[in-house]
């Protein structure tokens, strides 16, 4: 209970009063990163997921992640990470969109990174499609940011260094609704918290030293998923046109140069990176 001011601490209680599973925390406001934080500190299960308010996951899916997390744990296996897709519930059109992973990743067995196959562009594992080991989470030392929106980038991006071992269920797990006018990923929000944006952005450069990653394959995907969080950055900051904003899309790039010059020229080479720093209306 994040310092909720619509009764919702309440109703938590008497849930718990009926559920001795049931364990309620109530904290001032710390914003969706605090939140997740209290949830990481103190969570006793053997893994996390993290489900945002207006979501959902599918009952008959769930139900199938656990049995199959159950065998692994019988079977005397583990895994840091158990991926299932997602899907795009847009309630006021009546439409679905799956997102899976048949492409990438193998299914219905342990695998490691150098198992991975091919990401295509925009294609990415997200916070709707991850489960993540409890324990991993807290070795990761993974402190998102307070009052901050865009923190699930952070979160499926500096724990994966420390992912060795991944299970792919292909089940349509998390519902992400999508459709309400305040949802924080629509344009006009994206670029009224474009700070929040640029934030998320450059924890994401300073997490990790990506370019000494040893396997090849993580550090490719990494570079791809930071590709296009600049992309994403450089896009909202241009809509929102200020020269302020042009200059803070400009400081973010030199930043990212003076951090990791390696890291810079795969990200700034790359086609998308180019189209964001044209001087021109094109651009």
């Amino acid at each position: 209970d994040d310092g909720s001011t619509d009764g919702s601490g309440a109703l938590c209680d008497k849930i718990a009063g009926r559920d001795s599973r049931v364990r309620v925390i109530h904290q001032e406001n710390r914003g969706l990163g605090g939140a997740r934080n209290t949830g990481i500190e103190n969570a006793l299960g053997e893994w996390i997921i993290f489900p945002d308010s207006d979501d959902w996951l599918d009952e008959e899916a769930y139900k199938k992640v656990l049995v199959t997390l159950r065998k692994l744990v019988g079977g005397g296996e583990s895994v840091d990470m158990m991926i299932a897709n997602y899907v795009y519930e847009k309630v006021t059109e009546n439409t679905k969109k799956v997102i899976n992973y048949r492409t990438a990743l193998p299914a219905d067995r342990i695998f490691t990174w150098d198992e991975v196959k091919y990401f295509r562009q925009g294609h990415y594992i997200l916070m709707h499609s991850v489960i993540y080991r409890t324990k991993l989470l807290r070795d990761c030392n993974l402190a998102l940011p307070k009052h901050t929106f865009y923190v699930d980038n952070i979160f499926v991006y500096q724990p994966l260094p420390y992912v060795k071992t991944m299970y792919y269920l292909d089940v349509n797990l998390y519902r992400y609704f999508i459709g309400r006018d305040d949802q924080s990923v629509t344009v006009a929000n994206m670029i009224k918290r474009i700070d929040q944006q640029e934030r998320v952005n450059r924890y994401m450069i300073d997490c990790c030293d990506v370019m000494a990653l040893k396997n090849k394959k993580l550090q490719r995907y990494m570079i791809k998923y930071l590709s296009i969080m600049m992309t994403v950055t450089s896009v909202y900051l241009i809509k929102e046109g200020s020269p302020e904003s042009i200059k803070k899309k400009e400081k973010l790039w030199e930043d990212l140069k003076k951090k990791d010059r390696r890291l810079y020229k795969k990200i700034h080479d790359n086609l998308l990176g180019r189209s964001m720093n044209f001087k021109s209306r094109l651009g």
